[in-house]
C-alpha cells in the first residue's frame, strides 16, 4: 500500500518531508498521486529523487515505487 500521498497540490514541501521520513523508516516505498498525469508522476519521481537521494524505480499507473538505503540499517 503507498505510505504518502500526492494530492491536488502536487509535490509540496510536506509531501516531501513526508517521503523522507517513510525512505528513513522503509528504504522502499510507494507513493500515490491521484489525479496526475503519467509526466506529471514522472516529474514528481525526479524531483523527489533528486532532493531526497531516493532511486525511482518504477511507476505502475499512478503509483511511484521509490528506493533510498538507509545506511543505519543493515
Amino acid at each position: 500500500n503507498p505510505v504518502v500521498t500526492i494530492g491536488q497540490k502536487g509535490l509540496t514541501d510536506n509531501v516531501t518531508s513526508e517521503v523522507d521520513i517513510a525512505l528513513n523508516a522503509h528504504e522502499l516505498i510507494k507513493v500515490k498521486a491521484y489525479q496526475h498525469a503519467k509526466d506529471e508522476c514522472l516529474a514528481y519521481a525526479s524531483a523527489l529523487g533528486d532532493s531526497l537521494s531516493a532511486e525511482f524505480i518504477a511507476l505502475i499507473g499512478h503509483t511511484l515505487i521509490l528506493y533510498r538505503k538507509n545506511p543505519e540499517k543493515n
